[in-house]
């Protein structure tokens, strides 16, 4: 294992850490917009209907998600959704992403997380994003930098921007072009064993796997690089020096 020249990060119970989901509560927060609702749809119902259409695309099933490798982009989801339930908003799909999301699942950074960035700053170790989201990507770039303001993250990699999931390769090779690196020269940290660790190796990068703010059992797989504080990474770079 050798000192990366950049390191990756996902984003979500990663680089922050989430409040549990309440969709019911995002919905309300977009229904505030509705400048038409003909049929006086609560967000209770649009809700539950909303659950019902991600079931039917096999979305957002944590045993299964590794599996769909296809992001469906919250503009395309949420467009029909409303639309389909004769609602009709005075939001563009970049801001009801954005007044959704902060409603819905507000967050907050991992602990320590912003002093390993300073330390990777500071140790001219380049930094950037790949998440698997159906936000836009400006709505990722407006939360991650509302939580980290002092990121200096090169690029950030939102899924529905780019059609492809991890663990699929062609998202990180994607990252690979825009760092002009090789694999052998990234690490990649994130939560998420099937995506995240599986994804990365599988790219040629060396996977992180951080524990940190999983909420989760978890079986400890003793050929990846597990982690459960930022401190502890801190160290094992120090190491590498």
């Amino acid at each position: 294992m050798r000192k990366p020249k950049m390191i990756l990060f996902d984003y979500g119970q990663t680089l922050v850490n989430e409040k549990i989901f309440d969709g019911v509560k995002g919905t309300e927060a977009v229904l505030k917009y509705a400048t038409k609702n003909k049929y006086n749809k609560t967000a209770e119902e649009l809700q539950a209907y909303a659950n019902e259409l991600n079931k039917e695309l096999g979305r957002f099933d944590p045993e299964k998600r590794h599996l769909f490798q296809v992001e469906v982009p919250n503009s395309m989801f949420s467009k029909y959704l409303y639309e389909s339930q004769g609602i009709e908003l005075s939001l563009s799909s970049e801001e009801m992403d954005s007044v959704f999301w902060d409603a819905a699942a507000p967050g907050t950074p991992t602990d320590g997380v912003e002093e390993f960035l300073e330390f990777l700053k500071k140790n001219g170790i380049r930094t950037g994003v790949i998440s698997n989201i159906s936000y836009s990507g400006k709505a990722v770039t407006k939360r991650i930098n509302d939580c980290l303001p002092d990121n200096d993250f090169e690029f950030i990699i939102a899924t529905s921007e780019y059609m492809y999931r991890k663990p699929n390769k062609h998202i990180f090779e994607l990252a690979l072009e825009k760092a002009e690196l090789s694999p052998g020269d990234v690490w990649f940290i994130g939560d998420q064993y099937q995506c995240d660790i599986v994804g990365a190796k599988e790219a040629g990068m060396q996977p992180v796997w951080y524990i940190g703010a999983i909420d989760m059992k978890y079986e400890q797989k003793e050929d990846v690089l597990t982690v459960k504080t930022w401190k502890e990474l801190v160290d094992i770079l120090g190491e590498l020096d």
